[in-house]
């Protein structure tokens, strides 16, 4: 189960998030902590950032293993500093990227792929050493039908698109508690 968040605390965390990236780009104090309790549960959890609709950063653990503030904290670090794709966030972006938050909740291994749900689930493949893992958002956001979403988290994990298919490969999904500072503004 994904931990249930009021509107109040997605901005809470969110603006928590914004704040540590900061503290590190700018050498202040660390931020306050939310107040809210249910910050306390745990969950994976994944940061993103855009920049003018772009990709800048994204990182995220998929089971959380300490309470969901400590595993944001890391995270949006992570995002912003250490994502081997992109370059360290710059001082001068921090005002020019938007922030997303997805909250996972337990992964569940499928043996069909039928019960895939484009919209609804994300997918995580292991395959030998090869994993990788899409977020439920991206497959809206690229328009893709399931093939295609099952082609891509094989791309993810630097696999052939149709490793999925071989019996030593599993597939599990997830949903996705997704909020952003967009969608928080709105």
């Amino acid at each position: 189960m994904i931990a249930e968040l009021s509107c109040e605390d997605k901005r809470s965390l969110l603006a928590y998030a914004r704040k540590t990236i900061a503290s590190r780009l700018i050498g202040g104090p660390e931020p306050d902590v939310p107040p809210a309790e249910v910050l306390k549960t745990t969950c994976g959890a994944f940061v993103s950032l855009h920049e003018a609709g772009k990709l800048r950063g994204c990182i995220g653990r998929i089971v959380g293993g300490s309470h969901l503030l400590e595993t944001i904290h890391a995270m949006a670090l992570a995002a912003a500093f250490e994502d081997p794709r992109f370059e360290p966030l710059g001082k001068d972006e921090l005002e020019l990227v938007d922030l997303e938050i997805t909250l996972l909740s337990p992964m569940q291994r499928i043996d069909d792929v039928s019960e895939i749900e484009v919209g609804r689930h994300g997918l995580y493949i292991v395959k030998g050493w090869h994993s990788g893992i899409l977020l439920p958002q991206v497959a809206i956001e690229y328009d893709w039908d399931r093939a295609t979403f099952l082609q891509q988290v094989c791309y993810k994990a630097g696999m052939q698109a149709d490793a999925w298919r071989a019996p030593d490969a599993e597939l599990f999904v997830f949903e996705g508690l997704v909020f952003g500072e967009k969608t928080a503004r709105a």
